[in-house]
């Protein structure tokens, strides 16, 4: 467990973390514009009578905005226990002699755990000065005292503060023992850092030799063998040779932190001398070097030993491995045991690099069995320029050959030997070949620059293709799209026969381009079938309803069309066109549509709903309206609800949004549920009833549930 010492400087870095990632650094706001006033106006509220809240979020500015005239007030909260952490929080980041000397004098005062975060707070601040009061700390009757003056100690890092600090070490105990090695391992760190090699060792070395707590030997033992560098291969094997599995886990983590060199070397040696679970840790540990020496090491274990090492070495070759690495990896990937297969396999996935792909070309022309396939998959996987090996196994007598073969070029296959692909689709030798062909040829079709010329490949054969085949051709010409593809899908719409008539008027509907509207246009007219002319009149009118168009074009469209249609359901698409695009145009398609008795409802509907949503009152649009048995209204919606019994929602603001200056509303959506936010009563008949005043005459209506909402006139 953590004692309390070492938890409150936990908490206080945490503190301090938090606050520094929450706002922006002291550097930047020092030289804004505005830091003054904010110091200013912090200072202001440390100095009132505010609230302590207030006054930690004072300290808070501070620690960003405050300079040296900020010390006296943060210092005065010092001694205050619900305050003392914020204002050292100020302190800490605040630069120059004076936060010093506040803290230094707080220090001489304060006791118990005000006095430890004070401590804390110089040995964060690295204060010289304040050597003598943390080494007179040091021997303090309170552990958590001494203890935070030995870390500080440790952060000061000077000469005669590490001389305290090893005068200390042998004669700790408890808690103090602990904090005292704590302090002695940040001090040999900084002296370190500060390019005192020979210092830092001797220090790491005392501490680790010292009767100290396991985890303070740990953190030492680290720290020397780092700063060993080459020299410390022989300490970092010992850790790895340790019986205690506290002391061979750090050996693993030190083994991913030492600088390249004769380390790499002894860890590679020590590989052969560790049990298999051990030795397979270690590997993993290699692998996040990536040094030269540790690939080595990495596929000679791959190619053979214990399983646990096998299998650990070809799932770390995926990240640590090059070309160099393909050889092995693919043996196991063809391995008989699964687990080490799929281990190969995923590794050889995540192999990264130019080498890798020329390492991959390289071998295919004289791989066979298994090994053939698996190349073949690759070269599709890393879309590498392979076609002419690829071609040629798309011949190989093995199904898994072919199959693999066929996806590669679906990945990697020029338009200029597209046909190839094409041929394998006409004429497969089997059902799984042609399966593997419409995919491999979907794919290929689909990513091709030029679809003129794509298209040009898969028309071709079109005429004399078995029957079958013209339906995968078909549908690829149906991905690729462009004017030939759209020529020959029509083409097979109008004068195939009954098969090619099915598929390419499912196409044509689908059509993602407007260029498609003529044709389907034309096929609407000329194709005698009711289930094909249905398709095409259907697919023109999609056309118009969901592209983008001009307004004008639109509306032409619209009228085309219900001048082709032949069913009510087909005339009522148009009208939804209409209503959607609504123009004076769109308005007397939908008067002309009232002519109709079977769609004289969806027509009035739609003209309710232009008249609505047109710019301008207009005397012709009401006039057209009229025609329709819609008059011009004066029209106040009072109060409107819907639901059943006493479940009642109020949707007044929903009608009112919708209504206009007709006795019929159109609110758009064919589902009152969902139109007013959620079912009110569910499993009940419901109504939507309207109190309503037309030309100031009172009424009310009850419409059931989606149905029309058409007033009556009162």
């Amino acid at each position: 467990m953590l004692n309390a010492s070492l938890f409150r400087r936990l908490a206080l870095a945490a503190t301090v973390t938090a606050l520094l990632v929450s706002v922006p650094t002291r550097s930047i706001h020092a030289q804004s514009p505005d830091a003054g006033d904010k110091a200013k106006a912090a200072l202001a509220v440390l100095r009132s009578d505010a609230a302590e809240a207030d006054k930690a979020l004072a300290c808070k500015q501070l620690a960003i905005y405050g300079s040296a005239d900020a010390v006296p007030e943060l210092a005065k909260l010092l001694d205050n226990e619900r305050l003392h952490s914020w204002a050292r929080t100020g302190l800490e980041a605040i630069p120059g002699p004076e936060a010093d000397a506040a803290l230094r004098s707080a220090a001489a005062t304060l006791s118990g755990n005000l006095l430890v975060g004070t401590l804390n707070t110089i040995g964060v601040r690295k204060d010289a000065g304040a050597l003598q009061i943390l080494t007179q700390r040091l021997g303090d009757r309170d552990p958590e005292v001494a203890s935070a003056a030995a870390v500080a100690l440790g952060h000061v890092g000077t000469l005669p503060a590490i001389s305290a600090l090893k005068a200390a070490l042998p004669r700790a105990n408890g808690a103090l023992q602990s904090a005292v090695a704590e302090g002695c391992i940040l001090a040999a760190e900084g002296l370190l850092a500060a390019g005192k090699t020979t210092d830092a060792i001797a220090l790491f070395d005392e501490v680790r030799k010292a009767p100290v707590p396991a985890q303070r030997k740990l953190e030492a033992t680290r720290g020397a063998i780092l700063a060993r560098g080459d020299d410390g291969a022989a300490l970092l094997v010992e850790q790895l040779q340790s019986p205690e599995q506290s002391v061979f886990r750090l050996g693993l983590s030190t083994a991913r932190e030492v600088k390249p060199g004769k380390c790499d070397t002894a860890l590679v040696a020590e590989l052969s001398k560790l049990p298999a679970n051990r030795a397979a840790l270690l590997l993993r540990a290699l692998a996040d070097r990536k040094s030269p020496a540790a690939v080595e090491a990495l596929v000679a274990a791959a190619a053979k030993g214990s399983k646990e090492t096998r299998l650990a070495a070809l799932e770390s070759l995926g990240a640590a491995g090059n070309a160099s690495a393909l050889a092995v990896l693919l043996e196991g990937a063809v391995d008989a045991d699964a687990d080490l297969a799929k281990a190969a396999t995923g590794s050889i996935s995540s192999l990264s690099g130019a080498e890798v792909d020329a390492e991959i070309k390289k071998r295919l022309p004289a791989a066979s069995g298994k090994l053939l396939p698996m190349l073949l998959e690759l070269v599709g996987q890393r879309r590498i320029d392979a076609i002419p090996p690829a071609l040629a196994a798309v011949d190989s007598a093995d199904p898994a050959t072919r199959a693999a073969a066929l996806a590669a070029l679906g990945n990697i296959v020029d338009v200029e030997r597209l046909p190839v692909l094409v041929a394998q689709v006409v004429k497969p030798r089997d059902d799984a070949d042609a399966a593997n062909a419409k995919k491999a040829l979907l794919t290929a079709a689909i990513r091709m620059p030029d679809r003129e010329a794509c298209a040009a490949a898969v028309t071709g054969p079109l005429a004399t293709a078995p029957a079958p085949a013209k339906q995968v051709l078909l549908e690829t010409l149906g991905q690729v799209g462009g004017t030939k593809a759209l020529a020959a899908v029509a083409a097979a719409a109008k004068n195939g026969d009954d098969a090619q008539k099915d598929v390419a008027s499912r196409l044509l509907g689908e059509w993602m381009t407007a260029d498609a509207a003529p044709v389907l246009l034309d096929l609407s007219k000329s194709l005698a079938e009711d289930k094909y002319r249905g398709r095409a009149i259907r697919g023109f009118i999609r056309i118009a309803r969901q592209f983008k168009l001009e307004q004008a074009e639109r509306a032409k469209m619209a009228d085309a069309a219900y001048a082709a249609t032949k069913t009510p359901a087909e005339r009522k698409l148009v009208l939804e066109v209409a209503r959607r695009y609504p123009d004076m145009e769109m308005l007397k398609l939908a008067a002309k549509a009232g002519a109709e008795e079977e769609i004289k409802p969806e027509a009035r509907i739609a003209a309710a709903a232009i008249v609505k949503k047109l710019p301008e009152e207009s005397a012709e649009a009401y006039a057209l309206a009229k025609g329709l048995g819609l008059e011009k209204v004066k029209l106040e919606i009072v109060k409107a609800t819907f639901g059943a019994g006493d479940r009642q929602k109020d949707v007044t603001d929903v009608v009112r949004k919708n209504a206009g200056s007709l006795a019929l509303i159109f609110i758009p959506g064919d589902n009152f549920n969902k139109v007013f936010g959620g079912d009110p009563a569910p499993g009940a008949e419901k109504h939507l009833t309207i109190d309503y005043t037309i030309d100031g005459k009172a009424g009310t209506a009850k419409i059931g549930e989606n149905g029309t909402i058409l007033l009556p006139t009162p």
